[in-house]
């Protein structure tokens, strides 16, 4: 046994991980090589073995639940080539106005069709809201209607959402709410699937940067929007959203959190599912928000994230079949995604916020936000 092999095993007997075991956080090796590439390289390097088919897990989910819970990331020194990827995250604003929408293509203009198959009939693709709810669509409409309440939205008003997606919101928002909407991607095959589904309502889509959007508004949402946003932005996202909204004004933003502060993200997921992003802390929004606003609510409701994310990997691997144009290696790389992503809510690394905020320096009176 090579002492890669070694090191690696010892790391995973630690948290009580074993090769070739029955148990749902039990891995299987296909490819002995394994080993070298995820001392080599760590997340990125177990990701992509995964992606070759070089190992698999009885439940992923749970393997990587496990791996968290452990924190083995911490135990393996990264090599020079992860410490260059971190120190480029550091220097290079890695979501300036040019890089924003190449890295929105690269994840949403996938292709709808796979999308369509995967979400809920809305197409939201956030964190769902289960409190009352059994099944994925009435999970994402309570969501919906939960921001909507939390922002007082009333008939007549105007609304920015900033990342509105297939337009899953902006359609909700219209029909339930009365409001006019003006709703705002980068990415292509968003806008065009949006504008058909928010046909015949008070809504606007257009394909554009929040750096390019001009007006005035009575509420600003965002929903799985601020994790594209980048650290380096962080000012720059408050103070438009500053110039946008009324005196009066009140925005939500919901969006995944991290327990810690960082400049860079999983390079395995830098490179394959969402460039660019980086999942914010409460203290980097804190900081960038409080020149100019009131945070008046956080709610947190991750778990709920773990739930969703089974959701849309039951729902797309039910499909397959449908889209054959995804080979098998980007199959393995959405597993990947979705169960690593919903392992992650599981152990509590990953959150779910949605912050309420209010305009500061302003007399308004008590808010009680709903739930």
């Amino acid at each position: 046994m090579s002492d890669a092999a070694t090191f690696a095993r010892s790391i995973l007997d630690a948290a009580d991980i074993r090769v070739g075991g029955d148990r749902p956080w039990d891995i299987h090796v296909h490819d002995e090589r394994l080993w070298n590439r995820v001392v080599r390289d760590r997340e990125l390097g177990l990701g992509e073995a995964y992606q070759d088919g070089w190992w698999s897990a009885n439940q992923l989910d749970e393997f990587i639940a496990r791996v968290q819970e452990a924190d083995l990331r911490s135990r393996v020194r990264p090599t020079p080539r992860l410490a260059l990827l971190v120190a480029r995250s550091a220097v290079q604003n890695r979501q300036s106005l040019r890089r924003a929408a190449r890295n929105a293509s690269a994840h949403y203009d996938i292709g709808n069709d796979l999308y369509e198959r995967m979400l809920d009939k809305r197409m939201i693709y956030s964190c769902a809201y289960w409190r009352r709810a059994d099944d994925l669509d009435t999970a994402q409409e309570a969501k919906l209607e939960l921001i909507c309440r939390k922002l007082g939205l009333e008939a007549g008003m105007r609304v920015l959402d900033i990342g509105c997606g297939w337009g899953g919101f902006a359609q909700f928002a219209a029909e339930r709410h009365g409001v006019e909407v003006v709703g705002i991607s980068p990415a292509a095959a968003q806008v065009a699937l949006a504008r058909e589904r928010c046909a015949g309502l008070p809504v606007e889509i257009v394909q554009t940067d929040y750096r390019e959007v001009t007006g005035r508004f009575d509420r600003i949402v965002s929903i799985g929007m601020i994790e594209h946003v980048g650290p380096k932005n962080y000012a720059t996202f408050f103070e438009r959203c500053r110039d946008l909204l009324e005196p009066d004004g009140m925005m939500l933003h919901h969006t995944i959190g991290s327990n810690r502060s960082k400049l860079s993200t999983d390079p395995w997921f830098d490179k394959y599912i969402f460039p660019g992003g980086v999942v914010p802390s409460l203290a980097q929004l804190a900081k960038a928000a409080e020149d100019d606003w009131a945070i008046e609510d956080v709610h947190n409701f991750g778990p709920d994230y773990d739930r969703t994310l089974m959701a849309w990997h039951a729902n797309i691997s039910a499909r397959w079949d449908e889209i054959p144009h995804y080979d098998e290696r980007f199959r393995r790389t959405w597993d990947y995604y979705l169960l690593g992503s919903a392992g992650s809510f599981r152990a509590r690394v990953l959150q779910l916020w949605q912050i309420v905020f209010t305009r500061s320096r302003r007399r308004s009176p008590r808010y009680d936000a709903p739930r």
